[in-house]
């Protein structure tokens, strides 16, 4: 049955503005990156590893998150109009079916969008001048972020299915993504949802702040998603008034 209602969630999807987000969001942070590293070539000297560092701080801080929770908004869009959320409930398909369908696809859009980051990261790495292939870290580093994104697709998703305003999960991004950078940037950074992201993908940071604690690290990404899941699919509460 899942299979099913994640289809139709893709089918309303189309139309939408989904897709241009996801081309032409993400193009952003790495120009405002590319710009900062040529502006700069006198103190970057780490080629790849210096290059990251600048598109990941917009990325990662500013633009992610946001994206997500515009997503998030999307999936819920329709529902959000002429009591569709009732009528959408009243059917004979549980919840926790249509809660996990519309989360899935935010999950695969979201690492779609990693991906396309990537791409764009590494094209946009060779037409500024940068030498041969970005090194295997960073490759590795994308790989974390990804978990930390699914950490923060968790929580802008529940926010988006109980609020019904469309900006009011973007607005929470935005400003979960600077407090995920101010944590980041502690001792709490570990243990504050929108700092998983930033910490993953080692954003603005040359070298891995990680470091030792990769593993917990994926533990706390796992307890999260795990846990703000099971909190939006066990709240049941009528959506309706």
């Amino acid at each position: 049955m899942i299979e099913k209602a994640i289809i139709c969630e893709r089918m309303k999807c189309k139309g939408t503005l989904i897709w241009p987000a996801f081309l032409l969001i993400p193009v952003i942070p790495i120009l405002l990156g590319a710009g900062n590293y040529l502006s700069n070539l006198d103190l970057l000297k780490s080629g790849w590893y210096s290059y990251w560092t600048q598109v990941t701080l917009f990325y990662a801080t500013f633009f992610f998150a946001p994206l997500i929770g515009a997503y998030c908004s999307f999936l819920w869009r329709y529902e959000n109009f002429n009591n569709c959320r009732n009528t959408l409930f009243a059917c004979p398909v549980p919840y926790h079916t249509i809660y996990l369908s519309k989360f899935i696809l935010v999950c695969v859009i979201s690492g779609l969008t990693q991906i396309w980051f990537a791409l764009l990261f590494i094209a946009s790495g060779k037409i500024i001048g940068l030498p041969d292939l970005p090194p295997s870290d960073l490759c590795f580093w994308m790989v974390r972020g990804l978990a930390g994104a699914f950490v923060i697709a968790s929580l802008q998703f529940l926010i988006a299915t109980e609020i019904r305003n469309f900006a009011t999960p973007i607005a929470v991004g935005l400003v979960g993504g600077v407090t995920g950078m101010i944590a980041a940037n502690t001792k709490a950074g570990l243990l504050w949802p929108y700092s998983q992201m930033l910490l993953g993908m080692n954003s603005n940071k040359s070298e891995d702040v990680l470091r030792q604690n990769t593993v917990f690290f994926f533990a706390i990404c796992a307890v999260y998603l795990l846990g703000i899941s099971l909190i939006g699919i066990c709240r049941r509460r009528a959506h309706s008034g």
